[in-house]
């Protein structure tokens, strides 16, 4: 589990097949094998690394490739990273899995960031709401019926990569998942209200 606030700007160094290489510092701090970081937002799994040449790997699926903005990273390309929460850390942005949604398509760059979302994906972002766009945690300013808008700030801009995303980039974005939950289990009730309540048998007399 992730919050969103991103702790260091790493860099791609290499992709040889499934593996996928990245130079950093702050995020290999009590690295382990099998530890997890989001890049980008989405959560991949450490199965190597080299504290003292500055790089970690992860082996990245089909599946992800397919779903994410993984697949198009290039040597040299930025990325933001961050470390799972501990239950003894600041919850600073709001509980994010690390599991894409969708790819978003930036319409408007940074500072006030729009970005085209997938149709199915609008129910769960609501005004002042909770989104994730690239592993950053960012409140929704204006909804539309394909589109969100959010301010980023000149800070997020500096330490981020969303400073340098311009019209056309694609995005990785993960919706509340509470919202999801909260639609699921509602989803469950209301059906059981609408269904219609079995007549008894009338008793023989």
């Amino acid at each position: 589990m992730f919050t969103g606030i991103v702790e260091e700007l790493g860099s791609v160094i290499s992709r040889d097949g499934t593996r996928l290489r990245i130079g950093a510092r702050t995020v290999l701090e009590g690295v382990g094998i099998g530890d997890s970081t989001a890049v980008n937002g989405c959560c991949l799994t450490v199965v190597a690394f080299d504290l003292d040449a500055g790089w970690w790997e992860a082996e990245v699926s089909a599946e992800t490739d397919a779903r994410t903005v993984l697949g198009s990273l290039r040597p040299g390309d930025p990325v933001n990273l961050e470390r799972p929460v501990r239950l003894a850390d600041r919850l600073g942005g709001h509980l994010v899995q690390g599991h894409v949604d969708a790819v978003g398509e930036i319409l408007d760059p940074a500072p006030d960031l729009r970005v085209r979302v997938p149709a199915h994906l609008m129910r769960y972002i609501v005004e002042k709401g909770s989104i994730t766009v690239d592993g950053v945690s960012l409140t929704v300013v204006i909804p539309t019926e394909d589109t969100f808008t959010v301010a980023v700030i000149p800070h997020t801009a500096a330490v981020t990569t969303l400073g340098t995303k311009g019209t056309g980039a694609t995005v990785n974005l993960e919706v509340d998942v509470i919202a999801k939950y909260t639609e699921r289990l509602l989803a469950g009730q209301l059906a059981a209200i609408a269904e219609p309540t079995p007549q008894r048998p009338q008793e023989a007399r």
